[in-house]
């Protein structure tokens, strides 16, 4: 098995310096791309002569230019390879399968004051052993949607609004996020208000969550309101930044091992951070309140992200130490619940395809990356996993239940060992490859009859415009 184990990580170096050197040297115009495609904008595209790909980016529809449209898109490709995932709970044993998915979008600006974005995806799923999961596969959806409206600007202070289909994402993804790494993206359905100046941000937000279906324009709203918050972020010169923020969900059934049951829960939190070079750190505590069922909740989480970037140094190496608390069920069947709830979390908060989640969780986690090239990130990581409560179970990346706990008294899940290669051909198109080794702890080794240790790999290649 060892020597399984060992071909596996040789075969993965092989196979992505392959297609890295394969991809080497193939160059197109450079252009920046952000996370939500919404943000991005090309009126700065307006006094300059343009090639047919500006053109794209930035078509005048007057002649002053102040109505303009702009058009965008991505294709992107994953081959995934997965060794015993839930730790051969399910006996699946080696399973791989082909991801793609697709999106254009169209933002066209009515002057400074008015503007409409639509985005059309589709997530496709190929060769799996155990079917799609939800963030599979999504044929063809309506991703946004959504009017946007200046409603007071006055140097840099602006007030906005928006109404209709968006994607979301705020902080470090740890409780809300788009969800970048699955193959179908989260949205939702509503309206928020949000204020801009040149240290200060908030937004207000409430919204209700889409069913998604895996077919064609297939997808609900839920007609209920089940999201709702308030997050601001404030810069703090030479300091960092400091988020605040309130969030609340109403969801008609929810699952732990307390139980199902309507869950109606409010979280109160905070994040101090700071990127660039030199001393980095990401602080985060949140307590949540509220209701499940009949019962009290009353749970929490805190995280700490130390680290050192070596930006003047060759390959800049960052190192980082992270360690997270998250809070778990004290006594099952008592009808109150201690179990934190991470909302609509980022699926690699925890290192890339994690096999945990974040909830009844201790983690200590070291990492560090390397700039091998200009344009080659590598990153390794190593993540040791215990779980909070004793009576609570593990649970999956997205938050959902996995399985109970509660009938052993072993705390230690097992450890994570991650390596990843982040190739930029350039702007447009990227190259990412993982390699992720789960060896089990003795909890898993209590509660899974011959249980097995995992082995992840995947190869993603993107295209955007």
């Amino acid at each position: 098995m060892q020597a399984f184990y060992y071909i596996a990580f040789k075969k993965y170096f092989f196979i992505t310096a392959i297609v890295i050197t394969c991809l080497n040297g193939f160059t197109l115009y450079a252009q920046n791309f952000k996370l939500m495609r919404y943000d991005e904008n090309y009126e700065y595209l307006k006094d300059s002569s343009r090639s047919i790909y500006e053109k794209v980016k930035y078509t005048p529809l007057n002649k002053s230019g102040s109505t303009y449209i702009s058009f965008g898109g991505e294709a992107r490709g994953e081959f995934v390879d997965f060794n015993n995932e839930d730790w051969g709970r399910f006996n699946v044993g080696h399973n791989n399968f082909f991801l793609q998915r697709y999106d254009v979008h169209a933002d066209v600006h009515f002057g400074p004051k008015f503007r409409v974005f639509a985005q059309l995806r589709s997530a496709f799923q190929n060769g799996s052993k155990t079917g799609s999961s939800p963030v599979d596969e999504d044929h063809l959806n309506i991703q946004n949607l959504f009017a946007d409206v200046v409603l007071y600007k006055k140097e840099d202070k602006v007030l906005q609004t928006r109404l209709g289909r968006q994607e979301i994402n705020y902080g470090s993804g740890r409780l809300i996020s788009v969800g970048e790494g699955p193959n179908a993206r989260l949205y939702f359905t509503g309206g928020k208000v949000w204020y801009t100046s040149a240290r200060l941000s908030v937004d207000v937000f409430a919204m209700m969550q889409d069913t998604v279906n895996p077919g064609t324009f297939d997808n609900k709203a839920s007609k209920q309101l089940n999201l709702w918050g308030v997050y601001s972020k404030l810069i703090i010169p030479k300091s960092g930044n400091l988020d605040m923020y309130y969030i609340g969900i109403n969801k008609k059934l929810s699952r732990f091992e307390e139980g199902t049951a309507k869950e109606v829960r409010h979280t109160v939190g905070a994040r101090l951070w700071k990127n660039g070079g030199g001393f980095i750190y990401n602080l985060e505590a949140a307590y949540q309140f509220g209701t499940f069922g009949s019962g009290n909740i009353s749970a929490w989480t805190a995280s700490v992200d130390l680290g050192y970037s070596f930006e003047n140094t060759k390959f800049k190496p960052t190192i980082n130490l992270r360690n997270d608390y998250i809070s778990g069920d004290k006594r099952a069947g008592d009808g109150s619940l201690q179990t934190f709830n991470p909302l609509y979390p980022r699926g690699g908060y925890l290192g890339f395809s994690p096999q945990t989640g974040p909830v009844n969780l201790i983690d200590i986690h070291p990492y560090g990356t390397l700039d091998l090239l200009p344009n080659l990130k590598f990153q390794a990581d190593v993540v040791l996993n215990w779980r909070y409560s004793l009576n609570d179970g593990v649970y999956r990346p997205s938050g959902g239940f996995n399985m109970p706990g509660s009938s052993s008294r072993k705390r230690f899940i097992g450890t994570s060992y991650l390596a990843n290669l982040a190739y930029t051909v350039n702007n447009y198109t990227s190259l990412v490859s993982g390699l992720q080794y789960f060896k089990t702890g003795g909890f898993l080794n209590d509660v899974i009859p011959n249980s097995k240790n995992g082995l992840f790999f995947n190869l993603q290649l993107s295209f955007m415009f």
